[in-house]
């Protein structure tokens, strides 16, 4: 059903006003949208004759722009995208990541779009793939779907992109699927750290080529002193980057990204009113719990707003990183489903007694631990470990190297032996002495075992409570 209200109307309405009084600054990718989007499904762009073979029915069709601003001609284009991806989802846990950027960059990257934006895709990729490699997160080759949105509920200029990953990837020697915790991707810290610093770099490079301009009152940029300025400033600050919970599953993920990938940035159904030369549109006030207001501006406003989300001519909006990158991606996906099917984990169990059996612990046999000590972390380091186990007078045959993650998935790089477990808790039953206070002021208990314990194998238990 044809909305009461489309965008389209708003543009053929105030359109023609809108180029005479922006005509010395409105470019050509946005007199291109404009024209696409008010031709379109009109007699402009021709039709065609719909009959059907039943009933006699007969209907002329007028054809769409398929633009990809336009909010009416992504239908098609999204169901094409999600049938050529559903072949290449792995049967893993899915994650969202989402990259952001401070309004100081926004505001350059609204006249640099080509550059910045480029940069914001480069500079993501290469956090997710350096923070994933590090064996003191995962240690793995990944991949991901990168999405570029560039507004907000409100319109407003808001770039960051929006990132798929599953929840693991291919060990270095290629033999292995490393996965994630069912709860826990990567650090967020780290991550935003890593791309803060290497946005930045690109970004000062961009500018030392003199590939950025600075119109209007970013014209004191132009000089490299304050260009400079501006960069320590943002060095300084903490840039965005969060991680939603995984997905439930692969028909998830597709629904998700379907609308995500070829979203434009106001859809018609938003649109609730225009009448004297105001539109008033729906939004999510984030900042109240996603309630949902009324927003009225001007059509002048209002135009100038949706323009700005214009992306340059033959600008992928969408990329993939990793091991789902173009150049190798067949190829890649078939040893990872060779590496997940060699990978299949037992069922997990919760005995009767409410305790957590060896079986369901992916890296170490413990025996005798309450279900409440799952939600413990082990320690972060190897040096920590021994320092505190020293303390206690245990001895410690041969250091491990552990990545910083929960208990239960935590993988030990060589098989090694150990007469003694550092975790995080209370335990009435084991011998166990205080070793001064771990993350967060909890207590820290040092455990000593009868015997060397041993390696379990590997696997992704998702049955392991959450922290």
């Amino acid at each position: 059903m044809r909305p009461v209200l489309e965008v389209a109307d708003i543009f053929r309405h105030h359109g023609p006003a809108y180029r005479h009084a922006h005509k010395h600054h409105l470019g050509g990718t946005e007199r291109r949208v404009m024209a696409a989007i008010e031709a379109c499904r009109t007699p402009a762009l021709g039709g065609h004759v719909e009959h059907c073979a039943d009933c006699g029915f007969v209907r002329c069709a007028y054809n769409s722009c398929r633009d990809r601003h336009c909010p009416k001609c992504q239908g098609l284009a999204r169901a094409k995208w999600l049938e050529a991806r559903q072949a290449e989802l792995l049967p893993v846990l899915h994650f969202h990541v989402v990259f952001t950027v401070p309004a100081s960059v926004a505001e350059i990257a609204f006249h640099n779009k080509a550059v910045v934006y480029t940069i914001l895709f480069h500079a993501a990729a290469e956090a997710l793939n350096s923070i994933a490699a590090d064996t003191r997160y995962l240690g793995a080759e990944i991949g991901a779907i990168a999405v570029l949105h560039s507004w907000g509920q409100a319109l407003h200029h808001h770039p960051h992109l929006h990132c798929i990953v599953p929840g693991g990837g291919i060990s270095p020697d290629q033999t292995r699927w490393i996965a994630c915790p069912p709860d826990f991707f990567l650090s967020v810290r780290a991550l935003s750290r890593c791309f803060r610093d290497l946005f930045l770099q690109r970004l000062c490079a961009a500018f030392a080529d003199g590939e950025l301009r600075f119109p209007g009152t970013l014209d004191v940029l132009a000089v490299p002193a304050n260009f400079t300025a501006r960069i320590d400033a943002l060095a300084q600050i903490d840039w965005v980057v969060f991680a939603k919970p995984p997905f439930a599953g692969p028909e998830q993920v597709l629904g998700y990204l379907g609308r995500y990938t070829h979203r434009v940035a106001i859809a018609n159904s938003r649109l609730v009113g225009f009448d004297n030369g105001k539109v008033s549109f729906t939004w999510k006030d984030y900042r109240q719990d996603g309630k949902t207001k009324v927003m009225t501006l001007s059509a002048d406003e209002f135009i100038r707003r949706f323009l700005q989300h214009t992306v340059p001519s033959g600008f992928h909006r969408i990329r993939h990183i990793g091991f789902l990158a173009n150049c190798h991606r067949t190829a890649k996906l078939a040893l990872c489903r060779e590496l997940l099917a060699a990978a299949v984990p037992p069922e997990c169990h919760r005995p009767a007694d409410g305790r957590i059996a060896s079986a369901t612990l992916p890296v170490w046999r413990l025996t005798a631990v309450p279900a409440a000590a799952a939600k413990c972390w082990l320690a972060d380091r190897c040096h920590r470990l021994r320092h505190r186990a020293r303390q206690c007078g245990a001895t410690v045959h041969d250091p491990v190297s552990v990545a910083p993650t929960r208990l239960g998935h935590v993988r030990q790089r060589r098989p090694r032996r150990w007469s003694v477990v550092v975790v995080r808790g209370h335990f009435p039953h084991a011998q166990s002495c205080r070793a001064g206070q771990g993350r967060r002021g909890a207590p820290s208990i040092v455990s000593r075992s009868p015997a060397p314990l041993t390696r379990a194998p590997h696997r992704d238990c998702s049955a392991s409570p959450n922290r």
